[in-house]
């Protein structure tokens, strides 16, 4: 495995490349070339992620594993610095798993205007920049992958996408790119801030202390990642591209955007900007929570008058991404675990109901709810796939979903120290009346499209038809998963429990502290002159001491 440990990572990142240099060798009206080489490249990176797996150390899941350092751009102090630990490693699996479910579905759904050459291509270099940013450990290169998958999806969704493709492609990428820019800021402000000598994750997060950066600059320079992590995620209010890219998007763009990409923006948030800045962290984490169940009951309203079923499901992302940026906002170990958690649990779910929406569009031609109904009739299989996944995303216990929102909710009740625990526990109450309204949305949605009789205009379609192969292999490791990380928790959050706690700062979590003292804690006096001149500044002992 000595092999793998030093060129895995790398060969994941780059093969999809390979595959496309390979692809371009070949005519366009080649179509069964281009498949077998998109899905044999995904494939063989999918197989280095199982080995990946394997190979891995869980009893040391808070280090870095198969890291590589070498110089990159030295004028810049700059590395090509790559290595997992078990918080980036759901995700990177998450990745691979999507890139060649994604390719099989498409085998015979490709929509117009056809040319599966250059559309599997897109999705190969989508899959390098998304695998690149989750193994990134320096944050010019980070920068570099993260903004390596907004070209691919911008031509996806205004090449292939619906009727207003153009505007929906060029507002994601006005949007995504505007994100980026306030973000590049950030990342060269706290550089040279920090002493100029690296960009190294950790490297930074040590200057910071060392070079005694201020409170002010740091909220500054987290503000500016704020905006650039949160219109990737999105969070209210910067979420108005989504709904439109998710609508105009094909199929397998909106099951990538969903599944993969909006999870870079909250990796942004737990890999780089929490752990490099956690005195900013807390003067934000009110308003980031703020924000976040805003997202959640608005996203849910927003459900609840949507007439398109796709629209529906963009809304409900917003909602869904809300809980995941509640437990990142308590800062606090169990909180950041859920977050990890409801990135993977979004991904499988909501990847799923874009596969079904986009199936159910090619057959009836249409997402019009009012215009659907009778799936469970016609389609049976189809429609009893709906009812399991819907059940998933409204939190049912027992599937995934739950766990992505009940241990955000209730980390809030329990937030870090320096955090006011009263706001938060009325964050909490609102996040609980999201999950009632998620309910009523998406048993709604299945009650109008699944149950019933099927309209008169598609009684007798026969273009209607149940599941065939493709999707079958495409979707049942999802569904599986769904249902596995839904009976077993455990899988995922034995693995990023560990490198969660390392990444936060002590800190936080210093001394056992009740709620009244929680909130007058000063996290940046405990960066400075460390925990003990903290605590006893507010007379507080260690937790094990006497006095």
């Amino acid at each position: 495995m000595e092999f793998l440990q030093e060129w895995g990572l790398t060969l994941a990142i780059f093969l999809p490349l390979v595959g496309v240099a390979v692809m371009m060798a070949f005519p366009k009206s080649d179509e069964a070339t281009h498949k077998v080489i998109a899905l044999a490249t995904s494939l063989v990176v999918a197989a280095i992620g199982v080995l990946l797996l394997f190979d891995f150390d869980f009893d040391r899941a808070d280090e870095m594993q198969w890291a590589v350092s070498h110089d990159w751009i030295d004028i810049i102090r700059t590395q090509y610095s790559i290595g997992i630990d078990g918080m980036s490693l759901p995700l990177l699996l998450l990745t691979m798993l999507i890139t060649p479910l994604v390719i099989i579905y498409s085998w015979n759904h490709f929509p117009e205007p056809h040319n599966p050459k250059a559309f599997l291509m897109l999705i190969l270099v989508l899959h390098a920049g998304m695998i690149g940013t989750f193994v990134a450990r320096d944050l010019v290169l980070f920068f570099v992958f993260f903004e390596v998958v907004l070209l691919p999806m911008f031509f996806m969704i205004a090449v292939w996408g619906g009727e207003d493709r153009r505007y929906a492609s060029l507002k994601f990428f006005l949007y995504t790119l505007f994100g980026s820019a306030l973000m590049l800021v950030s990342f060269l402000a706290l550089f040279f801030l920090a002493g100029g000598e690296t960009f190294s994750i950790t490297g930074l997060a040590d200057a910071v202390v060392e070079n005694g950066v201020s409170r002010n600059a740091q909220l500054w320079v987290f503000g500016g990642m704020l905006l650039g992590f949160g219109v990737k995620v999105p969070m209210f209010p910067f979420h108005t591209w989504l709904p439109d890219a998710h609508t105009q998007a094909p199929t397998q763009g909106s099951v990538i955007l969903a599944a993969v990409l909006l999870k870079l923006g909250t990796y942004g948030f737990v890999r780089i900007a929490i752990p490099i800045l956690p005195e900013a962290a807390v003067a934000w984490a009110p308003w980031i929570g703020l924000l976040a169940v805003i997202g959640i009951i608005y996203g849910a309203l927003g459900c609840l008058a949507q007439t398109d079923m796709k629209r529906l499901i963009a809304f409900s992302s917003v909602a869904h991404m809300g809980y995941v940026m509640l437990g990142i906002a308590t800062l606090t170990d169990w909180g950041i675990n859920a977050a990890v958690f409801g990135m993977v649990a979004h991904g499988l779910i909501t990847g799923m109901l874009f596969f079904v929406a986009g199936s159910v569009k090619e057959r009836y031609h249409t997402l019009e709810i009012k215009r659907l109904g009778g799936l469970l009739v016609q389609a049976p299989r189809m429609g009893w796939i709906l009812g399991f996944i819907s059940m998933a995303s409204l939190g049912l216990p027992g599937l995934a979903g739950f766990w992505g929102e009940f241990p955000a909710i209730l980390a809030a009740y329990n937030p870090a120290n320096g955090l006011p625990v009263g706001l938060f526990r009325v964050y909490m109450v609102i996040a609980a009346l999201g999950t009632v309204l998620a309910a009523g949305y998406l048993l709604w949605l299945l009650q109008r499209t699944a149950m019933g009789e099927p309209s008169e205009e598609f009684a007798n379609d026969p273009h209607i038809t149940d599941t065939n192969r493709e999707e079958w292999l495409a979707w049942s490791p999802l569904l599986v998963l769904i249902l596995v990380f839904g009976l077993v928790p455990g899988l995922i959050f034995n693995v990023t429990d560990d490198a969660v706690d390392a990444n936060l700062s002590d800190c936080l979590s210093a001394g056992d502290l009740d709620s009244s003292v929680k909130g007058s804690f000063d996290i940046g006096l405990c960066e400075r002159e460390g925990i003990d001149e903290a605590l006893a500044q507010l007379n507080v002992a260690i937790a094990g001491d006497e006095g």
